[in-house]
């Protein structure tokens, strides 16, 4: 009997613990007209498997709460699926791409950032090629190269963004090194 009241007493615990957190850490509600993916860079604030939450504070100090379910993509993990969030400590960078469900955010996929994940560059771009999706960008040094985007980059990739092009924008990309080529999960314009 004791061990079942201090289960019980556990239990409700985590729950107002994990109350306080969502309530403190709320998205606000979604942006009428705004729909598909967005990507949202921060810091890993926490992480609760069994609740399927994470987390994140972005620059600007506003935390944000996304939901996640099994088919979660994690890039720069050591595991796959949200198993690779389990050793991510607080004040990771994350960049968390989500699609909100009425005023639930619910993550997609989570790129860790670091060196054993995500890597991070920064140039101008010289060409942005969104049919093939290849984004070629030139270095301070005069050096250009070619990444190759995914699907999901693509499509979240700011109609700005694509239009400054032109203009040569400065852009951070995150990319992976898969198979010989550099495959960019997200990038964004610098201001």
């Amino acid at each position: 009997m004791k061990g079942r009241v201090l289960r019980s007493t556990a239990i409700l615990f985590f729950g107002l613990l994990l109350g306080a957190a969502t309530a403190h850490a709320q998205s606000g509600p979604p942006i009428s007209g705004l729909t598909g993916t967005i990507a949202t860079e921060g810091s890993m604030k926490a992480f609760y498997r069994g609740a399927k939450k994470i987390i994140v504070t972005t620059a600007d100090g506003v935390d944000h709460v996304y939901e996640f379910g099994k088919d979660l993509l994690v890039h720069g993990g050591k595991h796959p699926g949200p198993d690779a969030l389990d050793g991510l400590r607080e004040g990771a960078t994350v960049v968390v791409h989500s699609t909100a469900s009425g005023s639930t955010q619910a993550a997609r996929e989570v790129d860790i950032v670091g060196e054993e994940g995500v890597k991070v560059t920064e140039g101008t771009v010289a060409h942005l090629d969104r049919r093939h999706h290849d984004i070629t960008v030139r270095f301070d040094n005069g050096r250009t190269e070619t990444f190759h985007l995914t699907d999901r980059a693509a499509r979240e990739a700011a109609n700005d963004t694509g239009a400054a092009a032109a203009n040569a924008a400065k852009v951070v990309i995150y990319y992976t090194d898969e198979d010989g080529r550099k495959i960019v999960h997200y990038f964004k314009k610098v201001s």
